[in-house]
């Protein structure tokens, strides 16, 4: 019967996804494909024991368990083979690398994390020229913060501000073009400085419970619209913007982070800039960021794929190219922003190299608060100016990366009444990437004087005797338009 399983089950897209909402045939789906389009599958789920329910429905339609080997979890049935993996862990997906196959079914995907998944679809590959290779990525609207890049990678489909949305089972094309992924006009191969470049096409097909008649005969529709809110949304009618609930422990509120980018305009002429966060890649998955600060104002963000940057005077370079009047340079010192940090005081740059990991001697915004370390007070300071109760005024560019990244952060009181935030290695371990975008935001949010402002210096003191808040607080209550405008510092 035509619907929005019969779509995604005929789609020619590389990467189909399917779902929205619950009961919406999600698993049969995936088991409908694997049985009748391809011959090497791999069905995952986030936990081991969440795929017992889908093999026990695939016995259920095949009518038998012959050929299923519950030790190692691969059923094989004639020339066919299903395996069943987990990857509960960053790091577990390792485990399948080099395990090629020409269907990848990851069933309630928002609950792996992007890498994760990524990494998986590295192996969706065959040498049958006749074998179309897919992934079905099958889920409901996430929950929590690490689940919400399934909405970014559905952007057209799910992200109600994208700029041009795209239809149920409409194809759009993406590629990687200098280490960032871009959507593409078609799917025709292109050469990107020397390198042959295909892009890949995606579409999403949403779904509800209505959409299956076997449960429309069932008490399950009643069931779903008995939930409480924000969950009866999300399960009925597969809505992504409800029930987005932050971490308990989350630093810096969401709801926060969107306000200051729903505030962000991009004034004509700009207001001088006063300060420039660096954060330099660490690896080739990484990216150096540069952030600039006009007053409360953040510039949009420059991203340079670690292999543009694949040394110190290279990056340096770039963000002597991206300073304007004598901004301040902040730079994260510890390992490669060294070199850059170097490279920037011989190039006579007003810069400081920022090492987080240095003991912190302030307080909080309370005064009663200390912080475990330097990148401590960093995350908790953004908090603090991003807080609607100080009134700021601070903008930040309307950047997907920048606003998960500023929202990963979590922290926790030590018994010495310090705030500890953990740290980048723990972020990176709990969510499967590194927060190079609110890293540079933090960086520039440092306020140091420019040099010679300092009278009897000649340069300024360490960037951290420096209180942002300070000066923030000192501009509440200026009048607009004085000394440069509602950017004025």
């Amino acid at each position: 019967m035509p619907g929005p399983q019969s779509m995604a089950y005929e789609s020619t897209a590389d990467v189909v996804g399917f779902g929205g909402a619950a009961g919406g045939s999600k698993t049969d789906l995936a088991i409908g494909k694997a049985l009748t389009q391809h011959k090497r599958v791999a069905i995952f789920r986030r936990h081991s024991t969440e795929t017992l329910s889908i093999i026990d429905r695939i016995a259920e339609v095949v009518g038998h368990r012959d050929g299923l080997n519950t030790v190692n979890g691969i059923w094989r049935m004639g020339e066919r083979v299903i395996e069943f993996g987990s990857v509960p862990n960053l790091g577990d997906e390792r485990k399948y690398q080099g395990r090629a196959k020409d269907f990848l079914a990851v069933d309630e995907a928002a609950n792996l994390l992007e890498s994760q998944v990524r990494f998986l679809m590295g192996w969706v590959r065959t040498t049958d020229p006749h074998q179309r290779c897919q992934t079905l990525l099958c889920f409901n609207p996430p929950t929590s913060a690490e689940g919400r890049w399934i909405v970014q990678y559905f952007a057209p489909w799910l992200d109600k501000k994208h700029p041009n949305p795209a239809v149920p089972g409409e194809l759009r094309w993406f590629a990687m073009v200098d280490g960032k992924e871009v959507e593409v006009e078609d799917g025709e191969m292109f050469v990107h400085d020397g390198d042959v470049v295909l892009p890949q096409s995606r579409t999403f097909v949403p779904s509800r419970v209505t959409d299956n008649p076997y449960l429309m005969g069932t008490n399950y529709m009643a069931t779903l619209q008995a939930l409480p809110e924000p969950l009866r949304s999300q399960m009925l009618n597969g809505d992504f913007e409800a029930g987005m609930e932050d971490d308990a422990a989350q630093v810096i509120p969401t709801a926060w982070v969107e306000v200051a980018m729903a505030r962000w305009q991009e004034p004509s002429p700009k207001p001088p800039m006063d300060s420039i966060g660096v954060d330099v890649a660490r690896g080739g998955k990484d990216n150096t960021i540069i952030a600039r600060r006009h007053g409360m104002w953040f510039d949009k963000l420059l991203a340079y794929p670690g292999m543009q940057t694949p040394d110190g005077p290279t990056a340096a370079g770039l963000v002597v190219a991206a300073g304007r009047d004598y901004a301040v340079v902040n730079v994260d010192v510890i390992g490669v922003g060294a070199s850059v940090y170097d490279f920037l005081v011989d190039a006579k740059q007003d810069a400081y190299g920022i090492n987080v990991a240095e003991a912190s001697a302030r307080k909080d915004q309370s005064g009663r608060l200390g912080f475990f370390n330097l990148r401590s007070e960093l995350v908790w300071r953004m908090r603090e100016a991003l807080d609607p109760t100080n009134n700021t005024g601070i903008a930040l560019p309307p950047d997907t990366r920048l606003l998960a990244d500023l929202c990963a952060f979590t922290w926790r009181l030590q018994g010495n009444g310090l705030i500890r935030v953990e740290s980048r290695d723990e972020v990176i371990k709990r969510i499967g990437r590194s927060p190079d975008y609110a890293s540079a935001a933090l960086l520039a949010l440092i306020d140091t004087p420019k040099s010679g402002t300092l009278l009897g210096e000649s340069r300024p003191r360490s960037s951290m005797d420096y209180d942002p808040l300070e000066q923030m607080r000192r501009e509440m209550g200026r009048q607009h338009g004085r000394e440069h405008g509602p950017f004025a510092r």
